[in-house]
């Protein structure tokens, strides 16, 4: 069985991340913060990085964990620009991220509401690590960066969705080239 998927030149993979209001889009929380890194042989090759406002307060336990504000969000874009723009971004590729479900299930229902769909292949670093290296404390981004990378990680800025996309974009990357050798 094919664990990952190996890049090959007809092949573009983007991993990314979202910053939410919270954890369910069917309660009405947004997504407010997009990052997200484009993958072509064997490297990164463009980013896409935005804040949105969806006219709708932060709650305070949301902030303490993306550090993201409300008065960050003023004068930012809304949904109807920055959506479509992620859409020619990630159009053709297959989607990377750290715990896809979470971000594909917001990502798909902020699409919905603009009237478009989502239906790209993805892959979850978080599936492959608890594969891949079982022995880990545990599989947050953070800590399978660490052991994959080691200090070259330590200069991104956690819950934050370009760094994070950057730290699955490089993950991704090393356990193929660990499964590849």
């Amino acid at each position: 069985m094919l664990l990952y998927n190996r890049l090959n030149s007809t092949n573009r993979y983007v991993a990314l991340d979202v910053e939410t209001t919270g954890f369910s889009p069917q309660n009405g929380d947004r997504v407010i913060e997009i990052g997200a890194v484009a993958i072509e042989d064997q490297g990164i090759v463009a980013e896409f990085s935005s804040l949105i406002d969806v006219g709708k307060k932060i709650p305070w336990r949301a902030q303490q964990v993306h550090g993201i504000t409300n008065e960050m969000l003023q004068d930012e874009p809304g949904p109807d620009e920055v959506l479509p723009e992620f859409y020619n971004f990630i159009a053709g590729s297959i989607l990377i991220a750290h715990n896809a479900s979470f971000d594909i299930k917001f990502l798909r229902h902020e699409f919905s509401l603009l009237g478009m769909s989502l239906n790209n292949r993805s892959l979850c670093t978080l599936k492959m690590s608890r594969k891949q290296y079982p022995h880990l404390p545990n599989h947050k981004l953070e800590t399978v960066s660490r052991y994959l990378l080691g200090k070259s990680c330590e200069q991104m800025q956690m819950h934050r969705a370009l760094d994070d996309a950057k730290l699955a974009g490089m993950i991704w990357l090393e356990m193929n080239e660990q499964w590849d050798a």
